[in-house]
């Protein structure tokens, strides 16, 4: 099976064909475009380099959240116009889960950490067993230091919330605090692919965003109305 996946869950962007579980190519682009202006081009080169066609992939996947609002919306709506115009299924894959493909050989407890701004991140728990992600805490958002306190045995962080907090982890944890690679740290189209051989498919029509915070727009309209209540 060849899976097509895309990464646009935070700043950069990435694309990856992975066929029968093997990484066929992989091109990733993080210059401060847009996932607008990014994404398509990015699918060409990995096509390309593959020396395939759009109509040889057999799953479109893509990392539907939790992330950035803007590049979850763009990167779902990328892989379901894909997956409709070639009449073949999709997989959304939780943006905390791909990022556990970064570290498949961690041992012990797992925290992919996406920065979430105001002091929190977007974090779920993880464990390998064998070739088996288990889940020990749902994703959420949390402060840092709470998390901290959680992990307080250990634990391997990932992701780009790992990069930005990772001095803050560090004096937190100490030396239990252990980080991915700088190579595997950020998120990766290719382990959103790897990901998703182990993820259910549905049809194109079905897959949506995965928000943990409602936009940032729609909180300042709630806070609004709900002053405008008060007075």
């Amino acid at each position: 099976m060849k899976i097509l996946g895309l990464e646009c869950s935070a700043a950069a962007a990435g694309a990856a064909i992975v066929s029968d579980g093997k990484l066929l190519s992989e091109a990733y682009l993080n210059i401060g475009l847009t996932h607008s202006e990014t994404l398509m081009p990015l699918i060409d080169t990995v096509l390309n380099f593959a020396k395939l066609d759009i109509s040889d992939i057999d799953l479109f996947a893509v990392s539907n959240g939790p992330g950035s609002f803007t590049g979850l919306r763009i990167g779902v709506g990328t892989i379901k116009g894909l997956a409709m115009g070639q009449n073949k299924p999709v997989c959304g894959v939780s943006s905390l889960k791909a990022l556990c493909y970064n570290v498949k050989n961690a041992e012990g407890l797992i925290a992919p950490i996406m920065d979430a701004r105001r002091g929190e991140v977007y974090n779920g728990l993880y464990k390998w067993d064998g070739d088996t992600l288990c889940e020990i805490e749902p994703m959420r958002a949390i402060p840092v230091d709470k998390l901290a306190i959680e992990c307080f045995e250990g634990a391997t962080f990932v992701g780009d919330g790992a990069a930005v907090h990772k001095a803050r982890l560090r004096e937190l944890l100490g030396d239990k605090a252990k980080f991915a690679q700088d190579a595997f740290i950020y998120q990766r189209a290719s382990s959103v692919a790897m990901a998703a051989i182990n993820e259910k498919e549905v049809n194109a029509e079905e897959l949506l965003p995965v928000y943990i915070r409602k936009p940032q727009a729609e909180r300042e309209l709630e806070n609004k109305i709900k002053g405008e209540n008060k007075e």
